[in-house]
């Protein structure tokens, strides 16, 4: 079916990208669309293309149809009020070198150099927009010269975005859906204060309508055809990401936006796949042979850095690969790199995977290409069928993002593109257990929601890790299921540096409820990757080991990128097997500790009131079913004395080794050199 998916969700101003579903041969010219409703002062409109983009000038709803080979479908779009503010960015001018141009690159203009120029003004260089309330931050890039970039970040006021958790239950052949909405932690809403919308999925067919009352909608079971999917968003000044739940006719109940249920338990591991064999050629016959390692750390999931066929850029002055072979630059979607093996080659290696209980996350690099790739070769020679394969400029310049001139961007809004990506996911998702998406803030948001429908239908429990940076809450909504902690990322950043106190820690972890992330969204906790410097050589080895302790022991999918256990101060160079073994144990005791004990998995984070000399400790406690545990962390050097208002055992579950507490008044004491995680005990 060629139906365009579900209800859209937007505000006033910004465009919804429109397009069929299955796209297949010949049906570009039997797509049309029109907009059968709209609100009564709108002048919104839409071309002649396949792939349309409706820009809501109104608050309300839009009604639109699209015409295809299969029918015509209808589809529903709400658009929410505006809520954008102004806002002014600044930078010292000496904090950057001459320069021709200075450019914005941010995520509001996708990071595309050329779009927003800064103006000089009073020793400074000045922009101003307006932007929804929130953190955000913006480059001033000299020319095209990102290693010169200034960077300014301002908090913009106003009303944070709402929350809603959406649930249903079947009773006597009735079936209710319950919404919760939840106001922002820290906004002047209260959730008692927030409406809820009700949206019935446009492709589904129910007897009837939905009998919607506050926060609680009713229809018969039997009026069901099939099933049906509800969806529901929280309103009061902003609008929350939709939840969605599906009923079938027989009563079963499930929740398209919930994780797998095995990401509440794993552990990642991050390897850059052509330098995880060390001085060995990286094959994955070789790669193969290092798997037990991984079972021997504990990892229980494996993202590699793409495995397909790519183009190679040039070495640096040291003789190594300037950003690779990272692989991104890909040349062949179907076709594994030969310098690594065969397809069954990787077959055998994701089999090898799965034997030592690993879980195999398969890097899709579907943004861009290579500019080597045949398809933008045929499309820079003008050839008519490749021509709308790529995104080009009005100068006839390949559109990249920031300074990536070497893979440019495709054009999502050529069916030809869709179809053949949606061939590539079909191609390697049997194969892997998930996808890590690559730059997927510059895919579009409708799309990868049916890449989501496509291999979930296939495997409920496939994976979808979207790269979003800074990461948007918007990526859950019936798309992926885990998501780069952007900023608890950044959080650990500033402790490491002693910019904020430890304790800005917690901050950072419930910053997700603030930005207005679902609760059954999940967040990937990580203190370095492929593209970050490692947190070792920028922090020390004390805030390293205290950071990557954060990770292991807070709510969330943690992540080890490879080396980060070995001491490793180079991102991307081979793997140092010979490398700190101390860290090591280190890092392997305390995935260990994760895995023993579901506690610090699926426990609740919870504040502990605590007391110490410094302010580079922190506490904080897990409860999970009646048990509970406090965690203990010090960034700092040597040993600082922490002391918590609960009774605490003595056994240290870290190292299940005892250690020294001082107890007193229902109060303990404990001397904590990076970690320590202790029971809480009754008086």
């Amino acid at each position: 079916m060629h139906h365009p998916g579900p209800p859209r969700f937007t505000t006033v101003g910004t465009a919804v990208e429109l397009a069929p579903r299955n796209p297949s041969e010949g049906i570009e010219s039997a797509i049309e669309w029109s907009i059968v409703d709209a609100p009564g002062d709108s002048d919104a409109s839409l071309g002649s293309d396949a792939v349309e983009h409706l820009t809501p000038d109104e608050p309300g709803q839009y009604r639109l149809r699209m015409t295809a080979p299969d029918g015509p479908h209808e589809l529903t779009v709400r658009a929410y009020p505006d809520v954008s503010r102004p806002v002014r960015f600044a930078v010292e001018a000496g904090q950057l070198p001459e320069a021709e141009d200075v450019w914005i690159s941010a995520p509001f203009n996708e990071h595309i150099l050329g779009r927003d120029r800064a103006r000089h003004e009073g020793g400074q260089y000045v922009f101003e927009t307006e932007l929804p309330p929130g953190r955000r931050s913006v480059a001033f890039v000299p020319d095209e010269d990102y290693h010169s970039a200034a960077r300014d970040t301002v908090d913009i006021e106003g009303p944070e975005r709402p929350r809603v958790e959406l649930d249903a239950t079947v009773e006597d052949g009735t079936v209710v859906f319950e919404a919760v909405p939840r106001a922002g932690p820290t906004t002047d809403e209260r959730s008692g204060d927030l409406g809820v919308e009700f949206f019935l999925d446009d492709r589904d067919t129910l007897e009837g309508s939905l009998a919607i009352d506050g926060t609680t909608a009713r229809c018969e079971l039997a009026a069901i055809e099939d099933s049906i999917r509800v969806h529901a968003v929280a309103v009061g000044a902003r609008h929350s990401i939709a939840d969605t739940v599906t009923v079938s006719t027989d009563g079963d109940v499930t929740y398209p936006n919930e994780p797998p249920a095995w990401t509440d338990d794993a552990t990642m591991y991050e390897i850059f796949t052509r330098s995880f064999t060390g001085q060995a050629d990286a094959t994955f016959r070789a790669l193969e042979r290092r798997v037990p390692y991984l079972e021997w750390l504990g990892i229980d999931t494996l993202w590699m850095t793409p495995i397909l066929e790519s183009y190679a850029p040039q070495r640096d002055d040291d003789g190594y690969e300037r950003g690779g072979p990272h692989g991104y630059h890909t040349l062949d979607y179907f076709r594994t790199a030969p310098d690594l093996g065969t397809r069954e080659e990787f077959e055998s290696f994701v089999e090898t995977c799965h034997d030592h209980g690993v879980r195999v996350v398969f890097d899709l690099v579907v943004n861009h290409t290579s500019k080597h790739h045949r398809n933008f070769q045929l499309a820079s020679a003008g050839v008519e069928d490749y021509e709308q394969w790529y995104r080009f400029d009005d100068d006839g310049g390949a559109e990249n993002y920031f300074a990536w001139n070497s893979i440019p961007n495709l054009n999502y809004d050529s069916l030809a593109v869709r179809e053949h990506v949606l061939s590539i996911v079909e191609e390697w998702a049997p194969v892997v257990d998930g996808f890590r998406c690559d730059v997927a803030w510059g895919v579009p948001h409708g799309f990868w929601q049916e890449v989501r429908e496509r291999v979930k239908a296939e495997d409920s429990e496939f994976l979808l890790l979207d790269e979003t940076i800074p990461r948007d809450p918007l990526a859950h909504e019936n798309a992926f299921d885990l998501h780069y902690d952007t900023t608890l990322y950044g959080r650990l950043l500033e402790i490491g540096r002693g910019d904020r106190s430890a304790e800005s820690l917690l901050d950072g972890v419930r910053a997700e409820q603030r930005e207005g992330f679902p609760s059954r969204a999940m967040q990937l906790r990580y203190i370095e990757n492929h593209d970050e410097d490692r947190y070792l050589a920028e922090h020390g080895r004390d805030a390293q080991r205290a950071a990557a302790a954060a990770t292991l022991t807070l709510p969330g999918m943690p992540m080890v990128y490879y080396g980060q256990e070995t001491g490793m101060t180079h991102f991307r160079k081979p793997m140092e097997w010979d490398g700190d073994d101390e860290l090591t144990r280190f890092h392997r005791r305390l995935i260990q500790t994760r895995n023993e004990h579901a506690v610090l998995r699926r426990g609740d984070l919870e504040d502990v009131a605590f007391e110490s000399e410094t302010d580079r400790a922190v506490a904080f406690a897990r409860e999970y079913q009646g048990r509970r545990v406090i965690v203990l962390l010090h960034f700092g050097n040597g040993a600082a004395s922490v002391s918590v208002g609960e009774s605490l055992a003595t056994t240290d579950l870290v190292t299940d080794e005892a250690i020294d507490v001082a107890r007193a008044g229902g109060e303990t004491t404990v001397s904590v050199a990076t970690v320590a995680v202790l029971e809480a005990v009754g008086e």
